[in-house]
């Protein structure tokens, strides 16, 4: 994969549904055994995702007799705010999904992350790209492993769009609109969307947004928090006129996008969608979600349209790495987890059970979905690539842009109110 600018730190979300059970933080050594305990926090909590992580850790503590490691599965909705908690009580877990962005500047400005620099072996630098490494650097320092490469995109079925007369993927946002009519002509919904949980809304904006706005804008604000550049209102329009087309499932407000049959995921799963917008783990959720439980056979992949005269770079995408944190408190064999995670064959174990494109690009020469080649092809072309805004942003102003996206969607404000208020929550900070 050839290296990338990324926009500050970044991660990713995947699936879930379990609750944490009781907090658990901070590696211990045992001094009379020399045994080290250690826990784990992730956020798949079903089927072959949570099996990965249940494999790996069963593979390390063989080759590490010593170590212990505890696993808790987190819901995905609930991780950032027990995470949060967990960490600001110094009771956090050792190793930890990181979303990167500004949540994760935020925790090493308040000095709760290990320092990897130095840590990452020969090995897995010379496997992962520069710049995945460095969707995962702040301030010159890695502080996360990278584990998956998770752009964002339409995930859709073929045999849907072939019934609706669809020959060839939307290019520009007109072909999207025309697309979904053709769709609603034959009954189905066209887009599968889980407003609910509120980050799959914004994605829509965030993906106008990058077709709106130039990358030294969207840099800039994520640094100055700076909402006054007119591609924002441009961005926030654009959704409001796309939306105003209806092209959502009935009740999008209230679905939500991972969790059950009903779910956005689940519509597209089960054929009652045709398509959905959102990050490169959908695949892995959506085939969950199948009445088999295996992959969509007729999934396919396009990204998101272009747009007549905006400043962002044609190409560009939405999302970027997946990674994992080691607590400032943890264990020196934290990182070996990591590294072990990092290695090409449980990479390989990675993409096998989430089937989401790994990140070390030796694992990469084992994918063979196209949908999956794709993504890889399209991400390592694109002149651009940032990371999801509300982790760009930070968590407080992150959480108040996915509500102000929901709220314009739902009728309760307007583009120009949505981007007063997520000025409103910047300034407040």
């Amino acid at each position: 994969m050839n290296a990338k600018k990324l926009l500050a730190p970044a991660a990713l979300l995947l699936a879930g549904a379990l609750s944490l059970s009781a907090c658990s933080g901070g590696g211990t050594d045992n001094a009379a055994g020399g045994n080290v305990e250690m826990t784990l926090w992730q956020n798949s909590t079903t089927g072959a995702g949570q099996q990965f992580w249940k494999d790996a850790i069963a593979a390390f503590e063989k080759a590490n007799p010593t170590v212990k490691i505890t696993m808790q599965s987190v819901q995905n909705e609930d991780m950032d705010g027990k995470l949060q908690t967990a960490l600001n009580a110094g009771d956090a877990p050792d190793i930890f999904l990181q979303r990167g962005g500004g949540k994760m500047a935020a925790m090493v400005n308040a000095n709760q992350l290990m320092d990897l620099t130095d840590k990452i072996s020969d090995s897995v630098k010379s496997e992962i790209s520069e710049g995945s490494f460095k969707a995962e650097t702040y301030q010159d320092k890695v502080w996360a492993m990278p584990l998956a490469v998770l752009p964002s995109g339409f995930w859709y079925s073929s045999d849907l769009f072939t019934q609706a007369g669809i020959s060839a993927d939307p290019k520009t946002i007109d072909e999207l609109e025309q697309a979904v009519d053709k769709l609603k002509a034959t009954g189905v919904a066209p887009i599968a969307l889980g407003g609910k949980d509120a980050w799959p809304a914004a994605h829509w904006y965030y993906n106008f947004a990058l077709r709106e706005c130039s990358p030294k804008t969207i840099e800039a604000t994520g640094d100055s928090k700076d909402f006054s550049d007119e591609c924002w209102l441009k961005a926030a329009q654009d959704l409001s006129d796309f939306a105003a087309t209806e092209p959502f499932n009935d009740g999008f407000l209230t679905t939500s996008a991972q969790q059950g049959a009903g779910s956005s995921a689940g519509l597209v799963a089960n054929h009652q969608a045709a398509m959905e917008l959102m990050g490169a783990w959908d695949p892995g959720v959506i085939a969950s979600l199948t009445p088999d439980e295996k992959p969509l056979p007729d999934l396919a992949w396009f990204p998101f349209p272009e747009i007549d005269g905006g400043a962002g770079e044609p190409g560009s995408m939405m999302g970027g790495v997946d990674g994992y944190s080691c607590s400032a408190k943890a264990p020196k064999e934290c990182a070996d987890f990591l590294n072990f995670i990092a290695s090409a064959e449980q990479q390989k174990a990675y993409y096998a059970a989430f089937n989401a494109p790994p990140v070390n690009t030796v694992a990469q020469e084992a994918v063979s979905e196209d949908y999956l080649k794709a993504v890889l092809a399209a991400y390592n072309e694109a002149p651009f690539v940032t990371q999801w805004l509300d982790t760009v942003l930070g968590q407080n102003v992150g959480n108040a842009l996915n509500v102000a996206v929901v709220d314009l969607l739902a009728g309760k404000s307007s583009p120009d109110q949505m981007i007063e208020s997520v000025a409103s929550a910047a300034k407040k900070g």
